[in-house]
């Protein structure tokens, strides 16, 4: 019984993380295809190259369209849809001058030299 402790031990020790490895992998597939389905025209998202982009078309089971810039729309595969984004706010803060943020900026000041020490350098030159 002891000979097979320590082989037993060892198995254990490997196949639990790559059993818990692998659920977790499935839930994050199952949450992609989840949010892949649930595309719907006018959401906000982002490409898994980087494209961020408004969904125009979501007509086909494949492929949905995505209005990069005004009047330019591409055809992607849903597949590459990485994930939803907030939509982009428009709205400009304004500020009032008299709650205008003033900083202030600390200069270091240049070390201060002995006058009478630095006269006889100058003294020197001269001649």
């Amino acid at each position: 019984m002891e000979q097979l402790f320590l082989p037993l031990l060892l198995m254990l020790v490997v196949a639990i993380p790559l059993v818990m490895g692998t659920r977790k992998q499935k839930r994050a597939v199952q949450e992609q295809q989840k949010l892949q389905s649930s595309l719907s025209e006018g959401d906000r998202v982002m490409t898994t190259s980087g494209l961020y982009g408004t969904v125009a078309d979501t007509s086909s089971d494949t492929t949905i369209d995505i209005e990069i810039a005004p009047g330019v729309v591409t055809t992607w595969l849903r597949q590459a849809v990485r994930e939803k984004v907030a939509p982009e706010v428009a709205d400009e803060v304004e500020t009032d001058d008299d709650e205008a943020v003033v900083e202030t900026v600390e200069t270091a000041e240049a070390p201060k030299t002995d006058e009478k020490a630095a006269a006889p350098s100058l003294e020197s030159e001269k001649k």
